[in-house]
């Protein structure tokens, strides 16, 4: 299928603890849980408190409970609570569970032994890495206790570590890593839970960096700070100082061993890399970075890089919305100004056969699922591409097709035809041609076994503006995975990791507001618009104030979320006088319409 090249060439301007989430798996739907990671709360320097004289056995576990929060020196603080015995047997490094409210059920007790069963409901776990993973279901371990020197401690426990989750909330704290996408034009979150004191935390976080992304996601991102290029010496303030870095103003210093014989690109996303996870991990700049003792760009030599310098590439950045709102309202797309509604020009403005449509971020490209007007048995849809002022073009027919989506690049538009086949409507830049790619999901489905992988149809499809992810519906439950390469022109969607787990109704929309964060609506009138981070965490329910349930749509950016409920488009807006939130609706779109931002 061959689009005008002139057209389209305008058109495509193109933490070794346990996992605690405070609600993201198994979430109550009567109540709004508090997003893990909101709490800066630093462990101390002082020792861990010891154990407190004369404890009953179901306090002391419950004190032991609390105690497992803290990971220094191996869990030392919780080690306390321990028999010489079970100190030696007890390998903390074999897991971390978050759990909600743990029980401690007595099952037999002497005067000198008990044994209790540890009794809850399932959040989360933690990698050693701080990689946190959402999960379901409940924990049930047998801990055996006896009384060393007239006092309690625990003598035989299972290996790993449990913690409630307030306590893991007081402990840990949510970071992101950022990673180049495969492309080098944005950088991709790879969202980390550490348990450090602020001046350990430069170290920390460089650390990690070094060590690269999480498995799963290593497919779709590069690292600049990997193979040749090294930290070359300890992290230090801006004026070289050691002590406290990374605490209040005085910046940092970075020197990488290597880094000199890169090129500028590569040294640009080096740099990026390094200030957006510094930056974002509230360690101030400015940032100086050095390449074998020298500076790493001249540019930057005499006053250091300063976010503002990479912000381009940050996730916000990449998500903005840069074409404004535009709404499918009878068929028609439409714009929305601040003059009122518009019909778009060209094919898209004028027909009244259209379902669902995406714009590309620049506003140029359209792709729209439309009424074939065949007779039956033919297929009923057809996927369109075309350019926002032009013709549009069919590429794909089938009985259903998801929205369609497009990365920040604009090169490809992705759905779902008939719940099961993803396919890519591809431009190639330098022919004009628009091909249909099929995308491997033969880990999706053969990982449908498991309970916590996606089972079909797929209802939703979007990509992440980075290109990197896609979330995904599947049988009414939200996924989030990896968009994996498999040579120039194929890709896999690989590595299905569960977000919202629990909801106790059905996903209906997701979309992406940034590359952290999705937006998800869901059946029913119980917390039916929630947020949640992209590795299942910090699920954060939004006001339902105006809202009339069913939530059809969601389409959101940084900056602006739209939904379509059952009467009307409305906006999430900010009370000015409040500073409440609630939903406002989209005068002049009416009951029908479905909001389009770009992507």
């Amino acid at each position: 299928m061959r689009m005008g090249k002139s057209r389209l060439a305008r058109a495509l301007v193109v933490v070794a603890c346990l996992v605690g989430l405070t609600a993201c798996a198994n979430l109550p739907d009567s109540s709004a849980p508090q997003a893990l990671g909101t709490l800066d709360r630093q462990p101390t320097s002082a020792g861990p408190t010891p154990p407190i004289s004369g404890r009953e056995p179901d306090q002391l576990l419950r004190d032991f409970l609390q105690a497992t929060s803290d990971p220094t020196n191996r869990h030392q603080a919780a080690r306390q609570f321990l028999s010489p015995a079970a100190n030696v047997r007890w390998d903390d490094a074999a897991g971390t569970t978050i759990v909600d409210r743990p029980d401690t059920l007595r099952e037999s007790r002497t005067a000198d032994s008990a044994t209790y069963v540890i009794r809850a409901r399932k959040i989360g776990e933690l990698a050693a890495d701080g990689a946190y993973r959402a999960s379901d279901g409940t924990l049930e371990n047998k801990v055996e206790m006896v009384k060393v020197d007239g006092e309690w401690r625990v003598d035989e426990l299972p290996p790993g570590v449990i913690i409630e989750q307030n306590a893991f909330a007081k402990s840990y704290k949510r970071y992101s890593l950022f990673f180049p996408n495969l492309a080098g034009m944005a950088m991709v979150p790879d969202l980390r839970w550490i348990s450090a004191r602020k001046d350990q935390l430069p170290q920390r976080l460089m650390g990690l960096l070094a060590e690269g992304s999480q498995e799963a996601l290593a497919p779709a991102v590069r690292n600049p700070l990997s193979g040749p290029i090294t930290l070359r010496g300890p992290i230090t303030k801006a004026n070289g100082e050691t002590d406290n870095v990374g605490v209040g103003a005085g910046g940092v210093t970075v020197d990488l061993a290597g880094a000199s014989a890169l090129d500028p690109k590569a040294k640009e996303l080096l740099a990026t890399q390094i200030v957006l996870t510094l930056a974002g991990a509230e360690v101030l700049g400015p940032y100086i970075l050095l390449a074998d003792g020298k500076p790493l760009d001249d540019r930057y030599a005499a006053t250091g890089w300063n976010r503002a310098d990479v912000e381009s590439m940050s996730p916000d950045a990449i998500a903005h919305n840069r074409a404004g709102l535009h709404a499918v309202r009878d068929g028609s797309l439409v714009a929305v100004t601040e003059n009122g509604i518009t019909a778009a020009p060209g094919f898209f403005g004028t027909t009244h056969t259209l379902q669902s449509v995406a714009l590309s971020p620049d506003g140029q490209l359209v792709a729209a699922v439309a009424k074939s007007g065949r007779p039956e048995p033919e297929p009923e849809r057809t996927l369109i591409i075309g350019t926002y002022d032009g013709q549009g073009f069919p590429v794909a027919t089938g009985g259903t097709f998801t929205r369609p989506s497009w990365p920040a690049d604009g090169t490809s538009a992705w759905t779902v035809v008939d719940g099961d086949r993803v396919i890519r409507a591809v431009h190639d830049r330098s022919t004009g041609n628009v091909s249909v790619q099929d995308v491997d999901i033969t880990e999706l489905t053969a990982a449908a076994a498991n309970a916590n992988a996606p089972r079909g149809p797929i209802t939703e499809l979007r990509i992440s503006p980075s290109g990197a992810r896609a979330a995904l519906i599947a049988n009414g439950k939200v996924y989030v995975a990896v968009v994996a390469p498999q040579s120039s022109t194929k890709f896999a969607l690989t590595a299905p990791l569960p977000l919202a787990v629990g909801l106790s109704t059905n996903a209906v929309s997701v979309d992406w507001q940034t590359d952290e964060r999705v937006i998800v609506t869901r059946e029913g009138n119980v917390d039916p618009v929630a947020g949640v981070l992209v590795d299942g965490s910090g699920f954060t329910p939004q006001t339902t104030q105006n809202l009339t349930p069913p939530v059809r749509v969601v389409s959101v950016s940084p900056d602006h979320e739209y939904v379509a409920d059952s009467r009307a488009v409305l906006e999430l807006t900010r009370n000015p006088e409040g500073g409440e939130y609630y939903w406002r609706e989209v005068p002049g779109l009416g009951g029908n319409a479905v909001p389009v931002l770009p992507g």
